[in-house]
């Protein structure tokens, strides 16, 4: 819903490589669903930084969703700045986006 990348998050610095995150609480959140409960998903995580993910010679984004229709939009065709962390690959040579109508339904 943010544009992140990973666990990257909006406002996270573009050349980061990889690093441990104190993760958010929305991303908590998302996650629980892999847990017993809210209380079993870990409060960091280590991940790809921007820099490090835009050294990939290919890079593959998929999104699913009604609710990823705005942020599809924004990250593949805004403006390219850090609160949407997804907006960078803008400037990669090989990304393919693979999604559904629904996530794709912004896109005009």
């Amino acid at each position: 819903h943010n544009g992140h990348i990973g666990f990257n998050e909006p406002s996270d610095s573009f050349e980061k490589q990889v690093h441990c995150v104190d993760l958010t609480e929305s991303t908590i959140e998302a996650n629980k669903r892999f847990f017993e409960s809210a209380e079993d998903v870990p409060r960091q995580a280590y991940t790809m930084g921007i820099k490090t993910i835009m050294q990939a010679k290919k890079i593959l984004v998929v999104a699913s969703g009604e609710d990823k229709a705005q942020i599809v939009k924004e990250a593949f065709f805004g403006h390219i700045t850090p609160y949407v962390p997804a907006s960078v690959l803008q400037l990669h040579n090989d990304v393919t986006l693979v999604a559904d109508e629904a996530a794709l339904s912004k896109i005009y």
